[in-house]
């Protein structure tokens, strides 16, 4: 069983059947009566965490998440081509929140950047 960590880039390959295969569709093959078309696709996902009980917290490109078993077949660790060439389809990194001028203590408006009174209103 392969040991998996927070962090860690993985690949689960998904079965899919329709009339019309996608464009990262592999191993394509025609039903016996030829209306449709099961084949797989890979999806490009990262580990948010591992429970105790050996499932895996997933999380998409675009935030879903998903639970899945440590021991799945169809999960498997990101080879290193796929983590270069295939980068953009895996989830970015979480990136803390820049911080902005009002969250800085020392800015403190001083009287002379203070806003005029406007005839009629009293401070």
């Amino acid at each position: 069983m392969a040991q998996f960590r927070a962090g860690d880039f993985v690949v689960f390959r998904i079965t899919k059947f329709s009339t019309d295969p996608g464009p990262r569709a592999k191993d394509v093959h025609p039903a016996p009566y030829g209306e449709t078309y099961n084949y797989y696709v890979d999806k490009y996902w990262a580990v948010q965490s591992v429970s105790v009980d050996g499932h895996l917290d997933l999380v998409t490109r675009r935030g879903k998440h998903h639970q899945v078993p440590a021991n799945d077949p169809r999960l498997r660790h990101a080879t290193l081509f796929e983590r270069w060439f295939q980068a953009d389809r895996f989830p970015k990194p979480d990136v803390p929140p820049r911080k902005s001028n009002r969250d800085d203590s020392s800015a403190t408006p001083s009287a002379s950047t203070s806003l005029p009174v406007m005839a009629g209103q009293s401070r």
